[in-house]
């Protein structure tokens, strides 16, 4: 079984909306016609792509989607561009099989193309499909009536086929079938459905970017980690995480010496690859004599929100023998939550001891490490 691809890009996708044809609109980082050519490429077992497009662009998408066997120019409808691109495929001559596809169906993969080579073996024509899971109705007078939905299917492409069947039905054919696997039903060719993958679904309006950027592309959550320390000097109170403490000491620092905010703020920072605090508020600079370190985690988080992230959960852990941290606790957690704009749920204050062991073992000062993870925000689109 020696088997083509054929990509069909030969429509305008006016529906889409755009000042491009849909298959050169980016999804990620690649157009949606990428994402097409290089799945079937890459498998094995499919041997020359050909790309169908846009009459008298041949050489601009050779140009931008190098790799494939032939560039063909479409006909005035799409089955006429699947003819075009079925007479690219028997030029070698040894093509027994061909998968037809359309390109703006970015989310074929390995998977599907396997399922139908597997139905090839017992079958002349294959197509992914799903089952139809909502409910049907259609208009009826007034009101509106069920229609049955069991036993239909959504059916996508890739659509397989054995390459002298499809071309005798092609020949036969209407104009204006719904789609190839419509063609070889008409001429009575031996056909079936494998299971098919919201994946494959088709970019058709503008909305449908969005849908299919969250199924391939993903938005991955980012995270980061921070420590800092902060030696004791005379005083009477500390200030960790926004409430004050009454201590035999203080904190040392340029500003309010709040380690475990400066910790925190050094974990948002570090999630988003911007450096650390000393980057945005440096020590040298006397504005930031004194400052409430609100400032700068408030800033951290603005800085998050506008790279389109939301603050997932954070973990503050203070390190110190004094003072005890757990009878503030809770209030370090509110303070916090408050300054970052997130449900109290999300924060996380703990402390420990190093057990009288190292500078804070001798009471020198307070060390803080913290996590955070920040999550995409989910478009509303």
């Amino acid at each position: 079984m020696k088997i083509a691809a054929i990509i069909v890009a030969a429509g305008r996708g006016n529906r889409a909306g755009g000042k491009i044809p849909k298959q050169l609109r980016l999804l990620g980082s690649r157009p949606i016609m990428a994402w097409s050519l290089a799945a079937f490429s890459r498998h094995a077992q499919i041997g020359p792509v050909i790309l169908v497009v846009p009459e008298g662009e041949e050489e601009e998408y050779r140009a931008r989607f190098p790799g494939a066997a032939a560039y063909i120019p479409g006909g005035e409808s799409r089955q006429a561009s699947v003819r075009n691109g079925l007479s690219a495929a028997i030029a070698p001559g040894d093509i027994s099989h061909v998968m037809i596809h359309d390109a703006a169906r970015p989310g074929v993969d390995e998977i599907i193309i396997d399922r139908l080579i597997a139905a090839l073996d017992t079958h002349d024509g294959a197509a992914p499909a799903l089952p139809v899971a909502d409910a049907l109705k259609r208009p009826s007078g007034q009101s509106v009536e069920d229609v049955d939905r069991t036993g239909l299917f959504r059916v996508q492409t890739p659509q397989a086929f054995r390459l002298d069947v499809i071309l005798s039905a092609l020949a036969d054919a209407p104009d204006g079938m719904v789609d190839d696997l419509a063609v070889a039903q008409h001429a009575g060719a031996r056909l079936t459905l494998v299971e098919g993958h919201e994946r494959l679904g088709k970019v058709t309006y503008p909305e449908d970017f969005s849908r299919m950027q969250a199924l391939l592309c993903p938005p991955v959550p980012r995270m980061g980690s921070g420590f800092d320390v902060h030696a004791f000097e005379p005083g009477d109170h500390v200030t960790l995480c926004g409430i004050e403490i009454a201590h035999t000491a203080r904190l040392k620092g340029h500003s309010d010496a709040d380690v475990g905010w400066h910790a925190l703020t050094d974990a948002i920072l570090g999630a988003l690859g911007l450096g650390d605090i000393g980057d945005h508020f440096p020590p040298s600079d006397e504005q930031w004599r004194g400052a409430p370190s609100h400032i700068f985690l408030a800033e951290a988080m603005r800085l998050a929100r506008a790279e389109g992230f939301e603050l997932g959960n954070c973990d503050l852990t203070l390190i110190c023998e004094a003072p005890k941290i757990k009878p503030h606790r809770e209030a370090m957690r509110k303070r916090t939550a408050e300054v970052l704009g997130v449900d109290g749920a999300r924060i996380s204050v703990k402390a420990t001891t190093t057990e009288a062991l190292g500078f804070t073992g001798r009471r020198e000062g307070i060390a803080a490490q913290a996590i955070a993870v920040l999550s995409p925000k989910v478009s509303s689109s």
